[in-house]
């Protein structure tokens, strides 16, 4: 018997670890979203990261691969922040066109430290500093790079800053990450983590619409403005900020639901999703080729028990050489 056609209207759902573009034709309205499981998952416990770190690089991936997924050319664009908190460094890239890896680097003292005094919001585990986003095209090209200070309650508060301040485009950005505790397929507990993101931007046709009651070109601004929201940027935005918390992460929602819930009124359309795989782009012959930029004696102080050992910080491989191997190309 044939298998029935697909009725009009009808589609499949993008699931976890997929990017979902849409667009809002009634409020002038793009941009992504994303629920983030499996791939989350195994970036996390691969480090096994405390619940404080974990929750925060998640939504540092989020915030990635929204961004990320956004480019229209083959490259990496890395989100990182570095600070002088218990978590002073968080940094995830994607390279195009879905690979994605991340690390957090913290002091486990400091960070006991600051659960013991119930200091677990995200400006209280990162502290003063910076969030940078860059845009690496490769080596013909020089990579840009824009810089927010770490001065918002939230990563979704400073992430909107940024692109408040620099690329002027009026953008509402929501994060969430969440311990899930469930059973598996045999009736066992497990563990696991979810984080969703979504970013709104407005993008009329008319590029004067764009003027918001709170944008300012940068240094030497003030800030101040006569210019009240545009109605279309404000309903969107206000829809947006309805997000619930669990909504984001909650597998039983899903992307599109979450999207049909927020403009099902205005009308959403929802494009091919895209996936994104945890794929860190680090090789023995990359590896290698840094090693072989070290002289002899650098060679010989970096051996132990007669090799040398290199751990990659986002993946944790480690690839060990023959010190020989090395000197060949040093000498």
């Amino acid at each position: 018997m044939a298998e029935a056609a697909t009725a009009l209207g009808e589609f499949d759902f993008a699931g976890d670890d997929h990017v979902v573009p849409f667009q809002v034709e009634n409020l002038d309205v793009r941009g992504r979203a994303v629920q983030l499981g499996p791939m989350l998952d195994a970036i996390l416990e691969r480090h096994n990261y405390p619940a404080p770190v974990a929750r925060l690089l998640a939504e540092v991936i989020a915030l990635t691969v929204l961004l990320g997924t956004s480019l229209k050319f083959d490259g990496k664009f890395t989100v990182q922040t570095k600070s002088d908190g218990p978590v002073d460094l968080l940094v995830a890239d994607f390279s195009t066109p879905e690979n994605v890896r991340a690390y957090a680097r913290f002091d486990q003292t400091l960070l006991d430290e600051a659960v013991a005094a119930g200091q677990t919001e995200p400006e209280q585990l990162l502290g003063k500093g910076m969030l940078a986003f860059t845009i690496d095209q490769g080596k013909f090209s020089q990579p840009y790079q824009g810089i927010v200070a770490l001065d918002g309650a939230t990563l979704e508060d400073i992430a909107g800053t940024y692109f408040r301040q620099s690329e002027q485009i009026p953008t509402r950005v929501r994060l969430a990450a969440a311990e899930l505790f469930d059973r598996d397929e045999d009736g066992k507990p497990r563990h696991r983590w979810r984080a969703g993101g979504l970013v709104a931007q407005f993008l009329p046709e008319a590029p004067e619409r764009m003027r918001q009651a709170d944008l300012h070109g940068g240094d030497g601004d003030t800030g101040s403005s006569h210019h009240s929201d545009d109605d279309s940027w404000a309903e969107a935005r206000s829809l947006v900020e309805t997000i619930h918390f669990d909504e984001l992460t909650d597998p039983l929602v899903g992307t599109e639901r979450l999207l049909f819930r927020l403009f099902h009124e205005r009308g959403v359309r929802v494009y091919e999703p895209r996936a994104v795989f945890d794929r860190c782009s680090c090789s023995r012959e990359k590896i290698k080729g840094v090693l072989q930029g070290f002289s002899a004696e650098e060679i010989d102080a970096s051996q132990e028990d007669g090799e040398i050992s290199v751990t990659c910080e986002f993946c944790s491989t480690t690839y060990r050489f023959v010190p020989e191997e090395l000197k060949q190309a040093a000498e």
